[in-house]
């Protein structure tokens, strides 16, 4: 792929956005609660939950498409809570391609520079120089149904920053690709979006996507927002029992807490804030700090293993019929099988704790 010069960036530069306090209501659906994000200029925010958590909505409320009933949008400290969708300048992307199936990859680009009142030549400058952005400049001329799923969400990615918008909007645009292609394009999306330094909002229900792409990410429940950090804090030092469980593959393991840390697996383990912090707990423990070491004398046994590549996941059945999972290199994982008896055993990481 053709890698562009900054020179044909969108905007250059990326505005400030804030959601203050929005609230929406659908019937008696609570959809955004108290949503209060503040986007630095240029950042790449993701958004990150269940199905029918609000971060559509936020992201729609954003680009006029959905009201809010209560609080304020602000972009470059302007409240455009009240302004048409036309007159946002907002650039949209969403799961479906969504391009006019009669016209090439050019014109489809072009089609927002047309209702502007561009010119028929500056039309076509700016539509080449954005399909050679996302390295599709030798299929200008196709038409969407002689191009791969991958390359209609690049064109669509294309028609969106043709108009110079002033904030990126991303709705779940990776969700209909394969696994290959996705990764591909999420690379892509975020080397575009570094280069250019516009400001984007991605809306996603695939953590690993979230966590690659998002400068912060921002998880949601229920309306409202449990936290918003850099992936590596969110993913290592969650605040509440829904992010702790909600991001990446966690053990409930039995435990004692006391005195800010918790006992497990025979390893006294610190305790996060917000953590049950007495009595009988189950720790949250990552797959990546336990530790299974193959013994003849272990009082635990690996139940299955997966190879997934240079990693590999063993389940492990210990001594009261808990079952765990413990992720390590493949070449660690060299010796385990299905009966192997191992000793298990608890980095010292800081944990989670829930009280049930």
């Amino acid at each position: 792929m053709t890698v562009a010069s900054p020179a044909i960036a969108s905007n250059g530069h990326g505005v400030g956005v804030t959601f203050e306090d929005m609230h929406r209501w659908y019937g008696s659906v609570h959809a955004l609660n108290g949503l209060s994000i503040d986007i630095a200029p240029g950042e790449f925010i993701a958004l990150l939950g269940p199905s029918g958590c609000g971060k559509t909505t936020a992201l729609r409320a954003l680009g006029g498409l959905d009201e809010v009933d209560q609080g304020r949008i602000l972009v470059d400290g302007r409240d455009i809570t009240r302004v048409p969708t036309n007159r946002r300048n907002m650039g949209i992307v969403f799961q479906a391609y969504s391009l006019f199936p009669n016209m090439t990859a050019r014109d489809n680009v072009a089609y927002g520079l047309r209702l502007r009142g561009v010119d028929r030549a500056a039309r076509k400058k700016k539509a080449d120089e954005m399909l050679d952005l996302v390295g599709l400049a030798a299929q200008a001329s196709r038409y969407p149904h002689q191009m791969s799923g991958g390359q209609q969400q690049r064109v669509a990615l294309a028609r969106a920053l043709a108009i110079e918008p002033s904030v990126l909007l991303l709705d779940e645009p990776l969700s209909a690709l394969d696994a290959k292609v996705r990764r591909q394009l999420r690379e892509e999306i975020r080397r575009i979006q570094i280069m250019i330094g516009i400001t984007t909002l991605f809306v996603t229900h695939d953590q690993e996507e979230a966590l690659a792409m998002g400068d912060r990410v921002g998880v949601m429940s229920a309306g409202r927002l449990e936290q918003i950090a850099a992936p590596t804090e969110l993913y290592d030092r969650p605040k509440t029992r829904f992010v702790a469980e909600f991001v990446g593959l966690t053990n409930r393991i039995p435990g004692t807490a006391a005195n800010g840390s918790v006992t497990v697996l025979g390893a006294n383990v610190p305790l996060l804030d917000g953590s049950a912090h007495s009595g009988a707990v189950f720790a949250l423990v990552r797959p990546e700090n336990i530790r299974v070491v193959a013994t003849q004398d272990g009082g635990a046994r690996v139940a299955a293993v997966s190879f997934l590549g240079s990693l590999c996941r063993a389940q492990v059945t210990l001594p009261d019929e808990t079952l765990v999972v413990a992720q390590m290199s493949a070449a660690e994982a060299g010796d385990l099988q299905p009966g192997t008896a191992v000793r298990v055993s608890v980095l010292p990481s800081p944990v989670f704790a829930v009280a049930d």
